[in-house]
């Protein structure tokens, strides 16, 4: 396959290193930046230093910054796109590939913010928007980029509504070290890929009180049911919750130390500002910029979030991290499950 990536971070980086290291494939590979220097260092060095240090590009990966042109060489040829940049960019990477007529995919996670739209919209959504002839679709589930790209054992899920996009994600990715599963339901694929984000600040925050291992449990438990009662809202399967993009993605990003999310929420029990915790990152951390949009689409639908509410309240400035625990801790009796 003719496979390239839009989007040299560490996300985008990781998956190509994957696929073009693939010893079962023979995969043609091209990874892609608008930016030009960074990729001229990338280049030189072999190496994404910025993004992804230590990892070696196989000499098999292709670099480009060439303009993104449908009907340009770089994508007229491939078999398969996949974007690989934040939520604030997809609209506009949509727009330049509406023209394409091979699978398009994306990895970002989140609700992106639209004027249009109160919370913004989940990337399917926009999809639907800027480039609805697309035949598209998403790649999530439980994956830090460091792993992935030094070949260690690791499960994705590819959902899209079209069996073909589907069925190019497998073949694209599907390796002794990567396992990717097809699902259909790309609604809640996308929910829990954007939820997990928010969850995790809480269970950083959690950790970072050393409120210990119950509260925890309890904690990604609860958030577990509040990201199902969003997405089954919105249109989504239950059941897709307790597959890899739900529960999978909940606990990586909750729990393992390579999660910014999960980083934010350790800076701000520890004393830190949120401009302090985020700046430290040098990274994007979703959570942050869609909290406030997941809690937004929640309450148009009347789903209760309370944990989400939480973490919104305090990413404001409004409550102390003590005080998050409180108001979550203080809540009326109710029945499980609910």
């Amino acid at each position: 396959m003719n496979i390239v990536v839009l989007g040299a971070g560490a996300w985008g980086t990781a998956l190509a290193v994957s696929a073009a290291g693939n010893p079962l494939a023979q995969h043609r590979v091209t990874l892609w930046a608008r930016d030009a220097a960074q990729l001229a260092a990338m280049q030189a060095q072999r190496e994404n230093r910025r993004y992804l240090p230590g990892v070696a590009l196989p000499p098999g990966l292709h670099l480009s910054s060439v303009p993104l042109n449908p009907a340009g060489p770089l994508l007229a040829a491939a078999d398969l796109i996949i974007i690989a940049t934040p939520m604030a960019a997809l609209r506009a990477v949509l727009t330049e590939l509406a023209a394409c007529r091979v699978p398009v995919v994306w990895l970002c996670k989140g609700f992106a913010a639209e004027a249009q739209q109160a919370g913004g919209l989940l990337a399917h959504e926009i999809q639907a928007q800027a480039a609805p002839d697309l035949l598209a679709g998403v790649l999530s589930g439980p994956s830090f980029a460091q792993e992935v790209a030094r070949g260690q054992p690791t499960a994705l899920v590819a959902a899209s509504a079209h069996a073909v996009v589907r069925d190019a994600l497998v073949a694209a990715l599907h390796s002794p070290t990567l396992r990717v599963y097809a699902n259909d339901d790309i609604v809640g694929v996308e929910v829990g890929g954007a939820v997990k984000n928010v969850l995790a600040i809480a269970a950083g925050l959690c950790d970072g009180l050393h409120l210990g291992f119950n509260a925890r449990a309890a904690l990604i438990t609860r958030g577990l049911a509040e990201m199902t009662r969003l997405g089954v809202a919105l249109g989504a399967r239950a059941e897709t919750f307790m597959g890899l993009s739900g529960l999978g993605d909940l606990v990586l990003t909750a729990t393992g130390d390579l999660s910014r999310n999960r980083q934010v929420g350790l800076a701000l029990a520890h004393g830190q500002t949120l401009e302090q915790a985020v700046s430290a990152l040098g990274h994007v951390a979703e959570g942050v910029y869609c909290a406030r949009a997941v809690l937004q689409r929640a309450a148009a639908l009347a789903v209760e979030m309370p944990i989400a509410q939480a973490v919104v309240a305090l990413l404001d400035g409004s409550i102390q991290a003590a005080q998050a625990v409180a108001l979550l801790m203080g809540r009326e009796p109710t029945a499980e499950p609910t």
